[in-house]
C-alpha cells in the first residue's frame, strides 16, 4: 500500500549534495562501460589489407577487453576525474533542481498526483540548466575517453583533466569549452526527462499497488525501469552529440548525413 506518512522537508543545498554524492559514486562503478560506448560510438572501420574493413572494437566486452589489454586497466578509467566534475555539477543541479522547478510549475499549492507532463517539462528544463553549467566538464571527458592507444612517439593531447580545460582554453578560446552545447542540451533535456519523469510517474504507479510503499525496493524498480527508458530514448542523440564535440561538424548535416548513408541503425550505433 502507498506510504501516507509525513514527508520530510529536504533543502536544495541538501539535495544538491546527496545526489552530487551518490551521481559521483556511480560514475566511478560505471565509467568503463561509459569509456566503451564511446570508442564503439566513435570509432572507424580498420582496412585488413584484403579488401575488408573490420571494426577495431565488438560489442561491449569485446572493447573493454581490447582496451585493457592495449592500454592498461586504468585505460577503462579514462576520463574519470572529468567525469567526477561533471557528476558533482550536473548530477546535483539536474535533481536538485527538479522538485523546485516543478513545485514552481504547478504552484506551491497544488494537491494531488502531479500530471506526467508536468514532469516532463520540469525534468526538460532541470536538464538543459544542468548541462549549461557542466558542459566544458563534459567536453573534456569524452576528449579524454576517446583517445585510444596511440602509436609510439606520439603524445597524448591533454596530460589529464585539468591540462585539458586549460589546454582547450589556450590553445581554442574560453568559447571552446562549451562546443556541442546545442546538440548536448538537446540530448541532456531530453535523457533527463525520460530519465526522471519516468523514475517518477513509475515510482508512483508502483505505489498504488497493494503491499508496495516507499522502500528501497520500489526506488530501485523505478530506476531500473527508468534507466533502461532513459538510454532507449537517448541514445540517438548521444552519438551526434559526442560527434559534434570531437569533430566540430554541424549537428544537422552530421545527423542528415550518417542517417542518409548508414540508415537509422547509425543513431542506434553499438546498442549493446
Amino acid at each position: 500500500m502507498a506510504d501516507f506518512k509525513p514527508r520530510i522537508e529536504i533543502s536544495f543545498l541538501e539535495t544538491f549534495i546527496c545526489s552530487a554524492f551518490a551521481a559521483c559514486f556511480a560514475e566511478l562503478c560505471t565509467i568503463p562501460l561509459d569509456t566503451a560506448k564511446v570508442r564503439l560510438q566513435l570509432q572507424r572501420k580498420i582496412p585488413t589489407g584484403d579488401g575488408e574493413n573490420l571494426p577495431k572494437y565488438r560489442g561491449s566486452i569485446g572493447t573493454l577487453a581490447t582496451i585493457a589489454r592495449e592500454e592498461g586497466i586504468s585505460g577503462l578509467w579514462k576520463g574519470v576525474i572529468a567525469g567526477l566534475h561533471r557528476q558533482c555539477i550536473y548530477g546535483g543541479l539536474r535533481i536538485g533542481l527538479y522538485e523546485p522547478v516543478k513545485t514552481l510549475l504547478v504552484g506551491s499549492d497544488f494537491i494531488g498526483d502531479i500530471p506526467l507532463y508536468q514532469k516532463i517539462l520540469a525534468a526538460l528544463l532541470t536538464g538543459a540548466i544542468a548541462i549549461i553549467v557542466a558542459n566544458p566538464t563534459d567536453l573534456v571527458k569524452v576528449r579524454l575517453q576517446s583517445e585510444g592507444k596511440l602509436p609510439a612517439g606520439v603524445p597524448r593531447r591533454y596530460a589529464g583533466a585539468v591540462d585539458a580545460y586549460f589546454t582547450i582554453v589556450k590553445l581554442e578560446g574560453v568559447s571552446a569549452l562549451w562546443t556541442g552545447l546545442g546538440p548536448n542540451i538537446a540530448r541532456n533535456a531530453i535523457v533527463n526527462a525520460a530519465e526522471l519523469a519516468s523514475y517518477d510517474q513509475i515510482k508512483e504507479t508502483i505505489m498504488k499497488i497493494p503491499f508496495f510503499r516507499d522502500s528501497v525496493l520500489t526506488h530501485l524498480l523505478a530506476g531500473l525501469a527508468a534507466g533502461f527508458f532513459a538510454v532507449c530514448i537517448g541514445s540517438p542523440i548521444d552519438v551526434v552529440s559526442i560527434h559534434f564535440r570531437l569533430l566540430h561538424k554541424s549537428t544537422t548535416r552530421l545527423f542528415g548525413f550518417r542517417l542518409i548513408m548508414c540508415g537509422s541503425a547509425y543513431i542506434y550505433n553499438k546498442f549493446q
